[in-house]
């Protein structure tokens, strides 16, 4: 049974730092993209950051360049770095995972099957 915890969220203030965390279970052997969803009040979840086995990394517009996602597959963890936040970037964080789609399809979130509760970020400007 996949499982997908989340942990290090919080509130901050604008232009501060977040390192989010997945822990996971479950995924075993399965080369499966994993991922960083978020989503904000009253709006559609959207992808933020994928990494795939090879480690090649897909980022949504909005946080390129302030953003890192990355794995340590020993420890079954994947992480999401945060520098120069927004007020925009303020919402609920979901980790995913699933069968890698293609490139273009990489951030929408229907192509993930296996979703954590979520750790909520809040921005303050």
């Amino acid at each position: 049974q996949v499982q997908l915890v989340e942990s290090g969220g919080g509130s901050v203030q604008a232009g501060g730092s977040l390192r989010l965390s997945c822990a996971h279970v479950g995924l075993g052997y399965r080369r499966y993209c994993m991922g960083w969803f978020r989503q904000a009040p009253e709006k559609e979840r959207e992808g933020v950051a994928i990494i795939d086995p090879a480690g090649s990394t897909t980022y949504a517009e909005s946080v390129k360049g302030r953003f890192t996602i990355s794995q340590d597959n020993s420890k079954n963890t994947l992480t999401l770095q945060m520098n120069s936040l927004k007020p925009e970037d303020t919402g609920m964080y979901y980790c995913a995972a699933d069968y890698c789609p293609i490139n273009d399809y990489r951030l929408m979130t229907s192509r993930y099957g296996y979703w954590g509760q979520g750790t909520q970020v809040t921005v303050s400007s």
